[in-house]
């Protein structure tokens, strides 16, 4: 069985269990919604609503909030403006996946309708700032279980002044390398004045 349901000024043929990527919704992640604007049914009969199917809705949960692909517009006046405007943009879309086809008694459901996000800001900042906690939590344990095996701070001592003289050889090697580029210089010059 499948459907064509209209959202966000696009029309979409759906399936059970297909997921679809779909203009911003007023809804979060793990929100149940139900899109009310059924163009069609098909399955073993065909229903064409005229525009709607009354009574008709496929209800879907939300997956997540994203932002899509950037997208770059790019304008090149030629001749004597000689102007140029590049923009970046990225659509906000909202995951879907379709849990169920109803062609009638969709409007008796308690589930809430599918509306527009538009004006509705999303926080995705909050993600990146979630997998950041989650690594901050994985070294803090990692490090409480090294702790626990008492390594020795000998060692850790030990390899700093190690890496100590080892900069230092760098900044010597370093020096060498300059006079070493210099005294060609100085040879052609004394080679020059020489002849005179």
């Amino acid at each position: 069985m499948f459907a064509i349901i209209e959202t966000g000024g696009k029309q979409y043929r759906v399936k059970k269990h297909d997921i679809l990527a779909v203009e911003k919704l007023a809804a979060n992640g793990g929100d149940k919604v139900q899109f009310n604007s059924v163009l069609l049914t098909g399955g073993k009969e065909i229903k064409i609503g005229y525009p709607l199917i009354k009574g008709a809705g496929v209800q879907a949960t939300v997956i997540d909030q994203l932002k899509n692909k950037k997208v770059i517009s790019f304008v090149k006046r030629r001749r004597k403006s000689s102007s140029k405007s590049k923009k970046g943009h990225r659509q906000q879309i909202t995951l879907v996946k379709i849990t169920d086809i109803l062609e009638s008694g969709a409007d008796k459901t308690n589930i809430k309708e599918a509306k527009s996000g538009k004006g509705l800001k999303i926080d995705y900042m909050a993600k990146v700032n979630s997998k950041k906690k989650v690594e901050k939590i994985a070294e803090v344990t990692t490090t409480k279980a090294q702790s626990a095996k008492k390594s020795p701070l000998k060692k850790e001592a030990k390899a700093e002044t190690d890496s100590k003289a080892e900069k230092a050889t760098n900044i010597a090697t370093d020096k060498q390398k300059k006079n070493a580029k210099t005294k060609p210089t100085q040879v052609k010059k004394e080679a020059k004045k020489k002849p005179s």
